[in-house]
């Protein structure tokens, strides 16, 4: 029994240059899309500085939620390849989490009324 155990190899798959490259590309594109744009101007009334505050710490989440929305899509297309189902319902996990941290200030209001 002890040998089956030590012969017993895993195998990770790795992604290819192409795949690599195009996701750093859709990750620095959903941050630059969400994060620079988003700017927190200070005012007069201190309930509007924590607004601006509270949308610009949400659109930092946002990127981070659509940069495992991406990242959950690519784990998901590398299971269909490789035929490997924990793989693939580790992307299915990754998407779903993905969307409700994306969708987390919507979730959030929706929750408080």
């Amino acid at each position: 029994m002890k040998n089956l155990k030590k012969n017993k190899e895993t195998h990770t798959l790795s992604m290819g240059k192409k795949t690599r490259k195009g996701f750093v590309v859709y990750a620095a594109i959903v941050i630059c899309l969400t994060c620079f744009t988003t700017t927190a101007f200070a005012a007069g009334d201190p309930i509007q500085v924590v607004n601006n505050l509270s949308d610009f710490i949400f659109g930092l989440i946002r990127a981070v939620g659509m940069i495992l929305l991406g990242w959950g899509v690519v784990q998901i297309g590398l299971s269909l390849q490789s035929h490997d189902p924990s793989q693939r319902s580790n992307g299915f996990l990754t998407l779903a989490g993905g969307a409700v941290i994306t969708f987390a200030k919507e979730i959030l209001t929706l929750i408080t009324g």
